[in-house]
């Protein structure tokens, strides 16, 4: 199997910098070849000394329809890399990306300019979320002067829950303070959650727990009963439209209730509950469990999905 790193972005949004900073650092200098695949010519170049001390042998695949596995088939065989990093076009669909059977994935980056973020996110919602959804870690670059960088991480987040987030900007990373613009107070002993303050107060559970440890919230919900789920929860949540009318997720943790087994599937409950970290089976680790404090029958919400748009 051969190992992959594909960096995407769109153009000059830090793909280049990102991979001659990694290219330039010891932990990679390790034995053999390492393949580069580019897939755009940004204003930046690669450095010729710094390809050749790392042993890094570029190839630029221009077209979309050139970017095939017969094709990386052919660099691979020409160059014998023991590594590849692809740096692929924002412009491409990412659906689309098909590698040879035996090319595995070991991480995938993506880089923002977060000076152009907005633009890109209001108007290419789509490309956007296919680079980000199965990326590890998301790079926002290029943040100095922005102040609401905590909604730039939540529209990430609604895309991808698990992606670690790095803001940079030209003094290194920033630190974030999500706190001061949440849309409730944390001193508050019920943290009563609309549409709006459901989806952000789920997506900084996942962030910051610790914030919501033994706090109470109440909210609407639609049912979810998964089969895998032992006797006794269920998960209350909503649906969330995270990048188009197409592309929805459901957002909830499991809840710990006695009459789980009563309610039904896809019904409208008014849940009130205690915040808790405990290990869940389903979530393989610790993570936020509610303990229902009260579950009422309610009508649905006029809007029924919430949006992150």
């Amino acid at each position: 199997m051969k190992s992959v790193y594909i960096i995407n972005g769109f153009l000059e949004s830090g793909k280049t910098e990102f991979i001659s900073y990694t290219l330039g650092q010891p932990y990679f200098q390790i034995k053999g070849k390492t393949l580069l695949v580019l897939c755009e010519e940004g204003e930046i170049e690669y450095d010729d000394f710094l390809l050749r001390s790392s042993r890094t042998e570029l190839e630029l695949i221009e077209d979309e329809e050139d970017f095939t596995p017969s094709r990386l088939i052919e660099l691979e065989k020409k160059h014998k890399p023991e590594r590849i990093i692809i740096e692929y076009n924002g412009m491409w669909n990412y659906k689309n990306m098909k590698l040879p059977w035996h090319w595995t994935v070991e991480q995938q980056v993506t880089t923002i300019d977060a000076s152009t973020f907005p633009m890109y996110y209001n108007n290419m919602k789509t490309f956007l979320a296919e680079m980000v959804r199965k990326s590890e870690l998301i790079i926002f670059n290029r943040c100095d002067g922005i102040e609401d960088l905590n909604s730039y991480k939540r529209n990430i987040k609604a895309i991808n829950q698990k992606a670690d987030i790095v803001f940079e900007n030209s003094d290194g990373e920033v630190d974030e303070i999500m706190e001061d613009d949440l849309p409730y107070s944390l001193d508050d002993e019920l943290l009563e959650l609309d549409n709006q303050a459901y989806g952000i107060w789920y997506l900084d559970s996942l962030d910051h727990l610790e914030r919501y440890i033994g706090k109470k919230v109440r909210f609407t919900a639609m049912v979810l009963k998964p089969k895998s789920f032992p006797k006794g929860y269920f998960v209350p949540g909503r649906m969330a439209m995270t990048c188009c009318a197409d592309d929805m997720a459901f957002l909830g943790f499991a809840c710990a209730y006695k009459g789980a087994e009563d309610l039904e599937e896809k019904q409208w409950v008014r849940v009130t509950a205690l915040v808790k970290k405990e290990y869940f089976a389903d979530y393989r680790e610790e993570g936020p469990i509610l303990e229902a404090l009260s579950v009422e029958h309610t009508e649905a919400p006029e809007e029924e999905i919430i949006s992150f748009l």
